[in-house]
């Protein structure tokens, strides 16, 4: 049963039609790729729907659903070398880098990768995770906002109320954060160790669908 699935949705029919991006997803989901819907691509589209909060889970390949597989696409696709387009700048010695077209985040010295890359939800539209050269100026890793009254365990913050902090829900769950760089718990608490007071922050790119 998909993560987050009660019994009842797991046997109800799955009946959408075909979506834009049919063969798109069929092959993300490893299905034959024939462009037609099937039940089983349908329970298999909802099941990651269901898995990332893709909503309505109803199994019709839509943009939010190859949205997000996309994205995945291009983080596998990154490898060891995410600034391989030199993007990120390699003459501040530590840096936590944010890509936020491939929804990436690492952290270098020089040209040197320290950690990650690792997925990451940023801003959404309206609320989006500004760009540019910035330092984290606060740290708290017990962090509970003032504004949206949730926690956000390991936070930092680099860009007014905008930090990197740790949360549970998927990486690729639309449509993003109020702003900040939401990450994993154990990878929050990497940065956590290997970033400090003072060290640099550079975000760029731009998240789709923003």
């Amino acid at each position: 049963m998909a993560l987050g699935s009660t019994p009842a949705a797991a046997a109800a029919a799955c009946t959408a039609g075909k979506g834009p991006y049919q063969k798109q997803v069929e092959k993300f989901l490893g299905r034959p790729v024939d462009g037609k819907q099937s039940s089983a691509d349908c329970k298999a589209i909802r099941s990651f729907q269901t898995k990332h909060g893709i909503a309505p889970a109803s199994g019709f390949a839509g943009t939010l659903t190859w949205q997000a597989m996309d994205t995945m696409l291009q983080q596998k696709a990154a490898g060891k070398t995410p600034n391989k387009a030199g993007k990120c700048p390699v003459n501040k010695g530590r840096i936590a880098c944010v890509d936020l077209t491939r929804q990436l985040s690492w952290i270098q010295d020089g040209k040197k990768l320290v950690y990650g890359p690792v997925p990451v939800r940023t801003g959404k539209k309206g609320t989006e995770t500004r760009t540019g050269a910035r330092k984290i100026y606060w740290r708290n890793i017990d962090h509970v906002s003032s504004i949206y009254k949730v926690k956000m365990p390991y936070a930092q913050f680099f860009d007014g109320g905008q930090a990197f902090h740790s949360v549970t829900k998927s990486m690729w769950n639309p449509p993003g954060s109020a702003g900040c760089v939401n990450m994993r718990p154990a990878e929050a608490k990497a940065y956590w160790k290997l970033l400090k007071k003072g060290d640099d922050v550079y975000v760029y790119g731009q998240k789709p669908g923003t």
